[in-house]
């Protein structure tokens, strides 16, 4: 592959890369706007602890659903086109999530919204690399960063503003940027039209086609891709959980106000921000990874423990220990690459983990509100969190082991390069 001299940013692509920025902020927003407002939500809508677990299961259900169907819808559409549907759906999403009358309709609205985001996620890494094939780790840097600070913002904002307007303003009000986002886009795609012949769209020079079918194969038959899945997997079921219970568990366990509930959410969810600018660097530099494994573990286990014991006491610092231990997202992220030698080996083993771990991280928070819901407490929901521990570390442990995907295909160790 050609290296390629870095160009400014700003280089005949500043439209690309501000509209990049605004997709990122779309993409995480609806997962934290529901949770802090639930209590508000409930007095017109009945929700109930399965009805709340089954809304906390949806984003990462539609992740990975959708996740295995963008390629699929990507053969007969431009990339920018697809990117405007799943802009348009998230609009929709959030809007019809402010007009519901029923839970029903409030769960149908949150498919839609979690199904553009599902497709956004997809679509960002060949976006990158069509407009920035020679500034792909800083403009991933940069997404990845907006992504994690637009996940702070809902939990902040959602209690203050039902409160000052309605809950329905709460929730629909991130669809905003979902139109902004739209703007530079259709100009994009106008261009990328003019540009490109349609017979060659699906040729784009940097957009990679979709994985050959024999590798994906091959990733169910390895150890190191199921270890990866799996731990990016409980981590995704940790996460995901928290994200969907945990305001309603520092009120009824801690003594908390809602609206301090929602701000330890938003602590929850910043602390992701500097995890996702430094663990990959390390894990690129570290020549045994397994420390971060554990000490990812060792968050998990004393935040659980203490919201547990003492969940009054020292609650910010139990809060901030179990939003440490998802440095294991970004972690599994950047083993895709560290554990694969060629880059149809990383498409492979991407899709796998991918659509595995969403799939395990869907099971979270229907989980935790069944195990609620059939004792009233908080207990037996957080032993179960707790139970998980072990899972994360023995398989990042596997995963930390220095080895390649591509090495168990080929008896010699030899892979073909593409």
């Amino acid at each position: 592959m050609t290296s390629l001299a870095p160009r400014p940013l700003w280089a005949g692509r500043a439209l690309a890369l501000v509209g990049v920025l605004l997709v990122a902020i779309n993409l995480r927003t609806a997962v934290a706007a529901l949770s802090p407002i639930f209590s508000d939500i409930s007095v017109d809508i009945p929700l109930g602890s399965l009805g709340i677990g089954v809304l906390g299961t949806l984003p990462p259900l539609c992740f990975a659903v959708f996740g295995l169907l963008t390629p699929v819808f990507q053969r007969h559409l431009r990339l920018e086109s697809l990117l405007l549907i799943a802009l348009g759906a998230v609009v929709l999403g959030d809007v019809g999530r402010g007009l519901s009358g029923s839970y029903w309709m409030l769960a149908v609205s949150s498919v839609v919204t979690f199904a553009g985001m599902g497709t956004g996620n997809v679509l960002l890494p060949p976006l990158v690399k069509k407009y920035f094939p020679d500034r792909i780790g800083l403009v991933t840097s940069l997404y990845a960063t907006v992504m994690a600070l637009f996940s702070l913002f809902p939990p902040l904002v959602a209690v203050p503003l039902s409160d000052a307007t309605n809950w329905r303003i709460s929730v629909s009000v991130w669809g905003v940027f979902g139109l902004i986002a739209v703007l530079p886009w259709i100009r994009l795609l106008v261009r990328d039209r003019q540009q490109t012949p349609p017979a060659a769209v699906s040729t784009v020079e940097g957009v990679i086609a979709g994985p050959d079918a024999q590798l994906m194969g091959r990733a169910w038959h390895s150890s190191l891709a199921w270890a990866l899945g799996i731990m990016f997997g409980i981590t995704s079921l940790n996460v995901y959980a928290i994200f969907a219970w945990l305001p309603e568990l520092l009120v009824d366990s801690a003594g908390l106000d809602p609206a301090l509930a929602g701000s330890l959410l938003a602590l929850y969810s910043g602390i992701g921000i500097p995890m996702a600018l430094v663990i990959p660097i390390l894990a690129a530099r570290l020549t045994n990874i397994s420390v971060l494994v554990w000490v990812g573990g060792a968050c998990y286990g004393l935040g659980d423990l203490g919201l547990l014991l003492v969940p009054s006491t020292a609650t910010w610092l139990w809060i901030a220990l179990i939003g440490t231990g998802p440095l294991l997202f970004p972690l599994s992220l950047v083993l895709i690459n560290l554990r694969t030698r060629t880059q149809a080996g990383s498409v492979a083993l991407s899709g796998f983990m991918q659509g595995v771990g969403y799939i395990i991280g869907a099971v979270g928070p229907l989980a935790v509100g069944i195990l609620h819901q059939l004792t009233g407490e908080w207990t037996l929901p957080l032993i179960f969190l707790l139970a998980t521990v072990p899972v994360i570390v023995i398989a990042g442990l596997v995963v930390a082991r220095p080895r390649m995907l591509e090495d168990g295909w080929h008896p010699t160790g030899r892979t073909l390069d593409r």
